[in-house]
């Protein structure tokens, strides 16, 4: 393989223009060559912003597979669409990024992971959100057991009024549901990634159709259609794992509460807790005395010290192609992507039948 990666983009949407065609053109080692969507248009226009001179455009995802020099395509379609599409690019042999969450069904989910296995590509899920400054902090003190053993978590993916109304976010059918597989599945991700646990065992849930049906509501993108809100507009899960431990899920894109934030994860572990509600806080306690530190990720005040450089979506694009290229495990595998998705049906399912879900 060349020193740079050609790669290549299906579905030149939100999400690809607003994350992972700007990170990748960051990185030295990556070159845009081909760009397909549905809406011809939206191809070229990527192409002209991202695309090397005389990158390839398809409306036909086929089509871009079946060009042999193209090493990773990244798959940011809608959620109905990943599995298809990523099983296609593995099995064409390229390795392929997709877009959370991993897919709409789990069923879909287990056979991306087998496709994998079976091409020998590598396979990983956008969850940009475990490349943040505070979530990589939190990774190493927890690996370091810091925590100790965490027993008990919350995954935070609670909006007061922020409904997203374009694209086919309210389409069950596109997407196979709201807020949970939409922002629930990073908190999750988040939550289960710090504890190290992957072993679910029974799982209890509930989603609500509360607000959906509220004509002219506030919200942050302008108020939705009710006949379009076919998903759930909150949803909850209690996760217990087979060691014991016990995680509990909120997510709403609505709901009557002042406490938000997405993407967050609070433990609770035998030697100390952590939190992420308002900054990053590590708690426990030393010399019998209770303590509280909140963690300065950045050097303010540092005459020298310019900031950050790099995104958590720029280092999320340099540790996958770095995996690629290593050939070493990415960040996300997509067992870890593949339980996500599990867990999220079962929440679903549980609500659905009023029982709980257990786990072979």
């Amino acid at each position: 393989m060349s020193n740079s990666f050609k790669i290549g983009i299906i579905g030149c949407g939100g999400i690809a223009n607003g994350k992972h065609m700007p990170a990748l053109r960051k990185q030295p080692n990556a070159e845009l060559v081909a760009f397909c969507d549905i809406d011809i248009g939206k191809a070229h226009e990527a192409a002209e912003n991202y695309g090397v001179l005389g990158a390839k455009v398809y409306a036909d995802y086929l089509e871009l597979l079946s060009d042999e020099s193209i090493d990773i395509v990244h798959v940011c379609t809608p959620n109905d669409s990943h599995a298809d599409i990523s099983i296609a690019a593995l099995e064409s042999g390229k390795h392929v990024m997709c877009e959370k969450p991993m897919a709409k069904h789990a069923a879909d989910a287990r056979r991306m992971v087998e496709a994998a296995k079976r091409s020998g590509k590598k396979l990983t899920i956008g969850y940009q959100n475990r490349f943040r400054p505070d979530s990589q902090y939190l990774k190493t003190i927890c690996q370091e057991g810091e925590l100790g053993e965490i027993y008990y978590a919350k995954a935070h993916a609670i909006r007061r009024r922020a409904v997203p109304t374009w694209g086919v976010f309210l389409d069950e059918e596109k997407q196979g549901g709201g807020p949970l597989i939409d922002i629930g599945t990073h908190a999750l991700d988040l939550t289960l990634w710090m504890m190290d646990n992957y072993k679910p065992k029974v799982v209890l849930g509930t989603a609500f159709h509360k607000l959906s049906s509220k004509k002219n509501a506030a919200n942050a993108w302008g108020p939705w259609d009710p006949d379009k809100f076919t998903v759930e507009d909150s949803a909850f899960g209690m996760i217990t794992m087979e060691n014991g431990a016990t995680i509990v899920l909120e997510s709403s894109w609505a709901i009557n509460m002042l406490q938000t934030g997405e993407a967050k994860t609070t433990l609770c572990g035998t030697e100390g807790g952590a939190d992420m509600q308002d900054g990053l806080r590590v708690n426990g306690e030393k010399h019998g005395r209770l303590y509280a530190n909140e963690i300065q990720l950045d050097a303010k005040g540092v005459d020298f010290y310019d900031g950050d450089t790099e995104t958590a979506a720029e280092l999320e694009a340099r540790l996958w192609l770095e995996a690629v290229e290593q050939d070493k495990e990415p960040v996300v595998t997509p067992e870890q992507a593949c339980k996500v998705s599990e867990i999220l049906e079962a929440i679903y399912e549980s609500s659905r039948t009023g029982k709980a879900v257990y786990f072979e």
